[in-house]
Order: structure tokens, then C-alpha cells, then sequence
């Protein structure tokens, strides 16, 4: 990454927890280049990383993430074209060619959980990041957006092909046809969020704790599982419901599981080799 990539992103892992923070706050952790560059390398980094079994993203200051940097509207109105939008990283990430989509689908590709603490303002693009994680823990006050319309766009980093999953078909086209705001608790009602939380950052961070001390081979073959639902045949799905059991029945981590449990103890797991 390029030093100012570098100081885009923080994180800190702790007992398996990655906490992952946009550090852009004056710009209310708006998306230019450089974002999106220490995002998907984070990303990427952290998807490498066995001894991280739960990962928590935030945004520091008054907001999660507010979209697109304004510099490049304004380069728009002049008819050019935002570079951020046409430059792509060396490697693409799975099916993700630009790096405004890599930047959003990176979360969805490492296999541990990965839960969004959003307050403030979600917009745009920094509603896509969002949409990437397993699950997203808002404020009640909190205001999303599929905001790409106010600027004659359509969304264009995974959120067309992530939201109709969520909210339904129709409930993401009025989203993204009007691009007005919900607040946190309307995005909860709507399926845009997991649920509301007093506090989404401190939420998320005790259940990426929770969820660190649970077998990480259970969990990473879980989270495969339900990725694949309604995203693959019933007969792909089953398959590999059987392919996971019987990977883990009698594993080191499995059999962990049963004698702590029968020792009425807190079980060791070890990370996956």
C-alpha cells in the first residue's frame, strides 16, 4: 500500500478479533483511492490470517463511511471520469474486477464472520461496503442510503447484486430509485441490518468475542454453507452439508467442543493449520 493507503485503515487483532476502522474522520470516512486500496488489502490480508476468527468493521469519527469522495463529483461535472471507478488492482477478487467493487466484496470472501458497526452516515458506496459483511449491527439514529441516483449513478460496488438478497427485489429497486434515507431502525424493519444497537461498535465487538470462542473450524464451514443458500442447487447444498459433518465429526476441534462441554469447561480450540 501507498502511505496514505496506509493511514486510511487501522487494525488491531485481539483474542481472534480483528478490528478493522476506516480512519478518515474528517472526511467522515469518505471513499477515495486511497481508501479503497487499504480496504482491499486489509481485506485481503485478514483472509490469510488463521489466527483471526471474527472480524469487526467500523468507521471512526461521526461516521460509518459517507460514499464517495465529493472531489469526485465535482471532477465528474466536468465530464471526467472518477479515478477510483476505472482503476482496478493487479488481481481481481473473485468475480470483482474494479477496486470500488473489491473494496465491498473483499469482507464476503474471508471466511470467518465479519460484522458492521455502522453509525452516522452509510451512503453509497459506504452502504456497499457494509452489505459485504455477514452482518451488520446499527445505531437507531444511523442513515443509509443507496445514494448513487442523487448523482445520476447506479450502484456499482456489488450493492445491485447483495441488496435484493436482503430487502427483496422490490424494496431494493425503491431504494435505489429514490435513494432516500432509513434510519437505522427502518433498515432493521427492512432486512438492510441485523439489528439496532445502543451502541453498534461496542455490539459488535463483544459478539465477534462471542463468536472467537466457538470452534473455528464449525464456524468457517458455516459460514461457507450459508453463503451457498439459495446461491447454488439444493443438490450442490446438501453435498456439501455432508462434506462439512463429516470433515468435522471427530476433528481436533470437534472433539474439543464435546469434552469441554462434558467437562462443564471453556473449551481450547487451536486456529486451523
Amino acid at each position: 500500500m501507498t502511505t496514505t493507503a496506509e493511514q486510511r485503515v487501522s487494525c488491531t487483532i485481539s483474542d481472534g478479533v480483528a478490528d478493522v476502522r476506516m480512519s478518515r474522520p474528517d472526511k467522515l470516512n469518505a471513499l477515495d483511492q486511497a481508501m479503497f486500496e487499504a480496504l482491499v488489502a486489509t481485506g485481503l490480508r485478514l483472509r490469510e490470517d488463521r489466527s483471526v476468527r471474527a472480524v469487526v468493521l467500523s468507521g471512526e469519527g461521526r461516521a460509518f463511511c459517507a460514499g464517495l469522495d465529493f472531489g469526485n463529483f465535482r471532477q465528474m461535472a466536468d465530464g471526467g471520469r472518477s479515478p477510483e471507478r476505472r482503476a482496478a488492482t493487479t488481481e481481481p477478487v473473485g468475480p470483482a474486477k474494479s477496486r470500488g467493487q473489491q473494496a465491498a466484496h473483499v469482507w464476503t470472501t474471508i471466511p470467518v464472520p465479519v460484522i458492521a458497526a455502522v453509525h452516522g452516515a452509510a451512503f453509497g458506496g459506504g452502504l456497499q461496503v457494509a452489505l459485504g459483511a455477514d452482518i451488520r449491527l446499527v445505531a437507531a439514529d444511523a442513515r443509509l442510503s443507496v445514494m448513487e441516483i442523487k448523482w445520476g449513478l447506479a450502484p456499482d460496488m456489488t450493492g445491485t447484486q447483495l441488496l435484493p438478497e436482503l430487502v427483496g427485489r422490490d424494496v431494493a429497486k425503491e431504494l435505489t430509485f429514490t435513494g432516500r434515507i432509513v434510519s437505522g431502525t427502518e433498515a432493521a424493519e427492512l432486512g438492510l441490518a441485523t439489528r439496532v444497537e445502543d451502541d453498534p461498535l461496542a455490539a459488535a465487538l463483544d459478539l465477534a468475542r462471542e463468536i472467537a470462542t466457538k470452534s473455528p473450524d464449525a464456524i468457517r464451514r458455516s459460514k461457507q454453507l450459508l453463503d451457498m443458500a439459495g446461491r447454488t442447487s439444493l443438490a450442490e447444498g446438501f453435498a456439501a452439508e455432508q462434506e462439512a459433518i463429516n470433515a468435522l465429526i471427530g476433528s481436533p476441534n470437534q472433539t474439543e467442543a464435546v469434552r469441554a462441554n462434558l467437562d462443564e469447561r471453556a473449551p481450547e480450540f487451536t486456529d486451523p493449520a
